[in-house]
């Protein structure tokens, strides 16, 4: 097959791609078992300890050395329990270890944002509309344009602004997205809903500011100061760690989105289709064994989208098979080292930050978007001076004497 095709394929082939899919992620179950769950529970003895020793270290803060380690290691524990924990497990990735502790429907994660919350605008609202603009709030977040078929707004020009607010405050952000608030500035959705909303969310986010900045600094008697800046810089070391790895999963070079009046089918999306849309709508990340566990194997994005239910753990097992098979039926399987990624994802945000160039045409000036990697700014002033000295010379030109 020509592998320079990329989404021609047609229905007997989109069937046998997931036909192909469906044999990977069956043969990847078969083998879930003992391995998975003692890797988990090796990652939370090894998240505890770091909290523990973190925390230890920052009641000895005086002493700078020991509070970098401190919050290095107690940074270490909040990015495990959220990426590679957290997450995975209210995914539902190990509800089969029958392990009340370790199962999605109690576990309750180190971070603002309720579990429950995370369900429904994550596990449900971006896992199945993945990568469809309108639809799935995860592109953009509401009020960033990563698309070129996202309206532009004045407020865009301030975007790598936003995103740099939200890296340091991610936490606060993934909290606030439940409520909406785009919906309901836009009247889609009445206030009232909203501040049912954020109840919980007040709940949840009072208990995390109580154990971060009152409990553990008080217990810290005069190194109280120490602990409550060694609690606010671990938060900061996570916040900023999650955002770069989602955002490299989800916004580089090569991830394509569907906008949402042409992912209206006129016949429910088959199996195949809904893989592709996945595979396209993701970018993976390279790097060590050690970067994967850090990222929650979610450096490894595009199977996570495939099989969200399967152990993180089989993820690299998974990669293994899903590239060559996309190799086989041409189509793109976006990765890069973590370097690239994030070029790539700030190189979008800026260049989607400036406003679409109008173009001209046979039928005057027309303000449809300029194509991928153009530079619209430019091309906007380059054809509002050309259209302004043509305007000149023609006005001049009409009033000389005949």
């Amino acid at each position: 097959m020509n592998a320079t095709r990329t989404l021609s394929l047609s229905t007997d082939e989109l069937a046998s791609f997931a036909a192909d899919l469906d044999a990977i992620g069956e043969r990847v179950r078969e083998e879930v078992g003992e391995p998975d769950a003692r890797y988990l529970r090796r990652i939370v003895a090894l998240q505890r300890s770091a909290e523990i020793g973190g925390r230890a270290l920052l009641f000895a803060g005086a002493l700078p050395p020991l509070w970098i380690a401190g919050v290095a290691l107690l940074g270490l524990s909040k990015i495990l329990e959220n990426m590679e924990i957290g997450h995975n497990v209210i995914h539902g990735q190990y509800d089969w270890m029958q392990d009340p502790a370790l199962n999605s429907a109690h576990y309750e994660w180190d971070i603002v944002c309720p579990a429950k919350h995370w369900k429904r605008t994550h596990n449900y609202e971006h896992h199945t509309f993945t990568s469809i603009i309108g639809k799935d709030r995860d592109v953009g977040y509401g009020f960033l344009r990563v698309a070129e078929d996202q309206p532009w707004r004045p407020w865009h020009l301030a975007q790598p602004l936003y995103a740099l607010g939200l890296m340091f405050g991610f936490e606060w952000g993934i909290a606030l997205h439940n409520l909406e608030l785009e919906r309901v500035l836009a009247g889609e959705k009445p206030p009232r809903a909203m501040l049912r909303q954020s109840l919980p969310l007040a709940r949840k986010a009072t208990r995390q500011l109580l154990k971060d900045y009152v409990l553990f600094p008080l217990l810290g008697g005069p190194f109280a100061p120490f602990v409550f800046a060694g609690d606010a810089a671990a938060n900061m070391v996570r916040n900023v760690w999650a955002f770069l790895i989602i955002f490299c999963g989800h916004f580089p070079s090569g991830v394509a989105y569907v906008p949402e009046s042409s992912a209206v089918p006129t016949q429910p999306e088959t199996r195949g289709a809904w893989y592709l849309r996945q595979i396209r709508g993701s970018a993976n990340i390279e790097g060590p064994d050690w970067f994967h566990v850090l990222s929650g194997n979610l450096s490894h994005q595009i199977e996570h989208h495939l099989f969200p239910d399967l152990p993180s753990y089989r993820y690299a097992q998974v990669a293994a098979m899903v590239e060559p098979t996309c190799r086989r039926y041409g189509i793109p399987y976006t990765s890069g080292s973590f370097v690239r990624q994030v070029g790539s994802v700030a190189r979008r945000l800026v260049r989607l930050a400036l406003p679409p160039a109008p173009v001209l045409s046979p039928g005057g000036l027309m303000g449809r978007s300029p194509p991928i990697g153009r530079r619209p700014i430019f091309g906007f002033f380059s054809n509002s001076s050309h259209l302004h000295r043509r305007t000149r010379r023609t006005a001049r030109q009409s009033r000389r004497p005949t």
